[in-house]
């Protein structure tokens, strides 16, 4: 989580979800979705993820949301948000 978001302190609570999903080039993925919790995070905050490779140069803005239908995701990332609100 440190490389891709920033964030220090997150726990891991328990895996939503597990599913097999094909992306529009065809490729299959293997996803996992798992309930997170973080302490001591800002509302919204910029980061550049530290893997290299493809990763190289790209900026990522972050930002919480309070309910599964208050942003539209790309294709198939807010398969389970419903999962994280209805609890």
């Amino acid at each position: 989580m440190k490389e891709e978001t920033g964030l220090n302190d997150v726990h891991l609570n328990h895996l939503l979800a597990e599913d097999l999903w094909k992306n529009n080039d065809g490729a299959v993925h293997h996803r996992y979705f798992y309930k997170l919790t973080v302490s001591d995070a800002p509302d919204e905050w910029v980061w550049n993820p530290a893997g290299g490779g493809e990763e190289e140069g790209l900026t990522f803005r972050f930002f919480w949301i309070s309910a599964a239908e208050e942003r539209g995701l790309i294709r198939g990332h807010g398969d389970y948000l419903h999962l994280i609100f209805s609890h």
